[in-house]
């Protein structure tokens, strides 16, 4: 089987992209199972994906473009098997806003939120806020507002952002400070255990997440009652809400008095060496290389069985 793994693509987390496919395409060739081809792209086009060569495709692309729905539609009329959501799953897990309104309909507890407007002097809401685009993943583009004071500088900030990205959408979401940042990996449904990530900065920031050591992570933390039930059970109500597909991690605060909120739903996570969900999946029995297989085989099972293809809608 040729499997055609694709890296790069035009979005801010290029280079997160980057360091995970050709992760992923190591690890694939280094089983001897497939024929691998590597392709690095920038924003593709319907006939420059039909004339890559491959069986199967799995695109390890993160941000707007890459995992938000445009690659899925050249996907889908591809007619290929491929990893990954579906264009309308990956266009609601990428839009954070329409997160949370899923999120609500299915009682899964997420802080309130409101568009950023330029136009409006004053915050939304009382401080702490945290200002963050809403289709950008990697911690791109945040910013904390902890007291009334900070808001004016941080608003300016973003302003100057949404001028250097014209397009870009931010949105204003109450914090949770000094909480414990939680995250749940999802494989075909399923719901991995739990990983506690504790960064030695304030904020786990993209450095943080990919370039530091200095950054711990605990599978199967120690956690209050309930709450490993509520994270977990609130993952499987995100993966059915959101229509999600093969793989997905469910990102979560806890706050000081114990509850957890749901921050995100990331439908590509990253597969470098910092990554949460091989480290979730190696605690389930796969290694990297063997999670990488298995999402092969999904893609081709849910290619070859519409039943279940349609299942994952």
């Amino acid at each position: 089987m040729d499997v055609l793994v694709l890296g790069g693509g035009p979005d801010s987390e290029r280079q997160v992209s980057l360091w995970s496919s050709q992760g992923v395409a190591d690890a694939l060739k280094g089983l001897g199972t497939y024929r691998v081809r590597y392709e690095v792209i920038g924003r593709l086009t319907q006939a420059e994906l039909s004339g890559l060569p491959g069986d199967v495709i799995f695109p390890v692309l993160h941000g707007g473009w890459g995992e938000g729905g445009g690659l899925q539609d050249l996907l889908e009329r591809d007619g290929r098997a491929y990893v990954g959501c579906r264009p309308q799953a990956a266009r609601l897990a990428m839009d954070k806003l329409a997160t949370k309104a899923a999120a609500w309909r299915v009682d899964v507890r997420t802080q309130e939120a409101a568009v950023f407007n330029a136009a409006d002097e004053g915050c939304p809401f009382e401080a702490p806020v945290v200002v963050k685009p809403v289709h950008e993943g990697s911690s791109v583009g945040v910013h904390f507002v902890r007291s009334p004071g900070e808001w004016a500088g941080v608003r300016e900030r973003v302003m100057s952002e949404q001028r250097e990205h014209p397009g870009r959408v931010h949105m204003i979401e109450r914090a949770v400070l000094g909480g414990r940042e939680l995250t749940v990996g999802m494989l075909d449904g399923k719901v991995l255990a739990p990983i506690e990530i504790i960064p030695k900065v304030a904020f786990y920031d993209f450095e943080a997440k990919y370039t530091s050591d200095d950054t711990k992570y605990v599978v199967e933390p120690e956690l209050p009652a309930g709450v490993k039930q509520a994270i977990q059970g609130a993952a499987k109500q995100m993966w059915d809400a959101l229509g999600a597909r093969h793989l997905a991690r469910v990102d979560f605060l806890l706050d000081k008095q114990g509850t957890p909120w749901l921050l995100e739903v990331n439908t590509m996570p990253g597969f470098t060496g910092h990554s949460l969900m091989p480290m979730a999946a190696k605690h389930a029995g796969l290694s990297y290389a063997d999670l990488a297989a298995k999402l092969v085989e999904l893609a081709v099972r849910d290619h070859q069985h519409p039943a279940a293809r349609k299942a994952a809608v």
